[in-house]
């Protein structure tokens, strides 16, 4: 079952809508201009990532972005799952696993080598979802950061 659709320049604005529907969940404020000039930036250059909206009966409900990276451990392309989301009275549905199952379908067809995606320890639901289509924990590995920039969203 298709429920995505690859998404264009013209659907940015509904993208930072939907985002910042994702963020408020969070009680981040998202900076607005900073996520329409990400979203501008990967719909342009699919050396970065790719960009699909969750679609429910002819409605926009949610999102997928998945950026891309070399890695020499696979010595091919990683994707990251770098964000999913789903509206809340759309949310139990499948979507979510629907709209994962495509992004691994494409992957694997475009020649990526494995997926990755960043969840928080606490998201119990989101861990469900990723675990659904296989993405599990690496043992012995720990994600590190460090911030070059400010986010697009404010704590």
């Amino acid at each position: 079952v298709r429920v995505m659709r690859q998404a264009h320049p013209n659907d940015i604005a509904t993208l930072v809508d939907l985002m910042n529907e994702f963020y408020a969940e969070s009680d981040y404020e998202l900076d607005r201009p900073l996520a329409e000039k990400a979203f501008a930036d990967i719909l342009a250059d699919t050396r970065l990532g790719y960009v699909w909206i969750i679609d429910e009966n002819g409605k926009d409900v949610g999102y997928v972005v998945v950026t891309l990276r070399y890695g020499m451990e696979y010595g091919g392309s990683i994707a990251c799952i770098d964000d999913l989301f789903v509206i809340p009275q759309s949310r139990n549905r499948g979507l979510s696993t629907a709209a994962l199952l495509q992004v691994r379908d494409f992957c694997k067809s475009i020649g990526v080598r494995a997926i990755t995606v960043e969840v928080g320890h606490s998201n119990g639901p989101a861990q469900t979802v990723y675990r659904r289509i296989g993405l599990a924990e690496v043992p012995g590995r720990q994600l590190l950061a460090l911030a070059l920039a400010s986010p697009a969203h404010a704590v």
